[in-house]
């Protein structure tokens, strides 16, 4: 008994988090609320993958072409399914419950910091370009001496109260605050689903007009294939690469969406169909994106919409799609925000409980992470190329690098030849497609 009773508080100091997740999965068992639902999980991953980058799938289409284009987003969603299984089998075997303690169990704390860190860059990344997106939608935007007007300056005229500061620190107390203080992930689900339809309904939208402008002989004819002749290089192949693994890399939310199902058994299965649906929903807004606009179609498809229509029906509908996209964000900015804050609560308080048992911990964390994002998106116009390098380091570790890496590693001894075999040519295919694809960016903006 006495050795028993040694045991348990070896295990309790060297596994401080265990045993506060394990004492809350007690509590939880014993409470009436049950675990999140399959569809719950569905929605919140969807989420996690449909978000900005989708309105750059046309323009990756007309730099791929049709086949080759589908052929690229299909081969991301494959290798993001392998290393999501990497990583699920790993949990699963180890004592973590979080990205960054299952990678600290293989490679130390240094390996737990890099994680955290690749996260924080990401997630703050990505909420700061929501807030400068939904900004730009609602008040408009200057670039090149154009003044592009935001939908509330359409409707209403210029004033004070449409002015990007006062906008978005409306939507920001209003409409963002109280989703990011929900202390559960399976609590978004509702504004996830919500999300998804948004997303769905800018694809009918974009199919509807494509399929009319075909009908009247107004589209220019598609291209299968790049077109080497006049537009494209082979380097230039591979800079879609990064928008696609921005837009694929749901790693981050693994851990905490699995940690709420009521099966996490279910986790597999619900990955496999949030692939499914956001291949399909890239496919169709890169192919009748680029029906629909050709070869002027812009690096953000909103800008095509952002334009003057000579029907006051095209007016509408272009209001309809800008207006959804920014809603659209809305409903994506708390599932990002919930994983960079338990990032960062992990990093400085390692020793804690979990964030959600702790409110002295929380609601600080939290109005400091809005507020530093509502900041930064005031002074900062544009970082759409901080974005393309996230999506060419920090986004490509946390996808393909680490998972690949703990097979590498095999801290569990579980992994076979094959999966060793299949993590080395997963990192390959990351570090070189990359590195091309960083290189050429950054070659391309030097040049113009």
């Amino acid at each position: 008994m006495v050795k028993q009773e040694n045991s348990d508080e070896f295990e309790a100091v060297a596994h401080p988090l265990l045993q506060d997740l394990k004492s809350l999965e007690g509590q939880n068992s014993s409470s009436p609320e049950k675990g999140a639902s399959f569809s719950g999980a569905v929605f919140n991953i969807s989420t996690t993958m449909i978000g900005a980058g989708i309105m750059s799938i046309p323009a990756t289409i007309k730099v791929l072409g049709i086949v080759p284009g589908f052929i690229l987003i299909l081969l991301v969603a494959l290798v993001v399914e392998v290393t999501v299984e990497f990583l699920l089998r790993y949990t699963n075997s180890g004592e973590s419950s979080t990205y960054s303690g299952m990678v600290g169990e293989s490679f130390g704390p240094w390996g737990s910091i890099a994680v955290q860190i690749c996260v924080i860059i990401t997630n703050l990344g990505c909420l700061i370009i929501y807030f400068i997106i939904i900004g730009d939608v609602l008040c408009g935007s200057q670039s090149g001496g154009t003044l592009h007007l935001g939908i509330l300056q359409e409707w209403f005229g210029i004033q004070w109260w449409n002015s990007r500061a006062y906008a978005l620190l409306f939507i920001a107390l209003f409409v963002m605050l109280p989703l990011v203080l929900l202390r559960r992930v399976d609590s978004l689900r509702h504004t996830s689903a919500v999300s998804i339809l948004l997303a769905v309904v800018f694809v009918v939208i974009c199919s509807a007009m494509a399929i009319y402008a075909l009908c009247k002989g107004k589209t220019q004819k598609p291209r299968l294939f790049p077109d080497f002749a006049h537009q494209v290089s082979v380097f230039d192949l591979f800079t879609p690469s990064p928008i696609l693994v921005t837009g694929f890399g749901f790693h981050v939310n693994i851990h905490p969406i699995r940690a709420e199902l009521g099966k996490p058994s279910d986790m597999r299965s619900a990955a496999r169909i949030s692939l499914v649906i956001s291949i399909i929903i890239y496919f169709s807004i890169g192919f009748f994106g680029y029906l629909l606009f050709g070869d002027s179609v812009m690096d953000d498809i909103l800008v095509n919409f952002d334009q003057s229509s000579d029907s006051t029906i095209g007016q509408i509908i272009n209001d309809i799609v800008r207006l959804s996209y920014a809603v659209h964000l809305l409903f994506v900015f708390p599932i990002m925000n919930f994983s960079l804050r338990a990032n960062i609560d992990e990093l400085l308080f390692p020793n804690k409980p979990i964030l959600a048992q702790s409110t002295s911990r929380f609601l600080p964390l939290t109005f400091v992470l809005l507020s530093f994002t509502y900041i930064v998106a005031m002074a900062i116009p544009s970082i759409w190329y901080f974005f393309q390098f996230m999506g060419s380091t920090t986004i490509v570790c946390l996808t393909f690098i680490f998972p690949a890496a703990l097979i590498l590693r095999d801290g569990h001894g579980i992994s076979t030849r094959r999966d060793k075999i299949i993590a080395i040519l997963v990192i390959i295919l990351a570090v070189v497609t990359s590195s091309i694809a960083m290189s050429t960016t950054l070659y391309n903006s030097a040049q113009s």
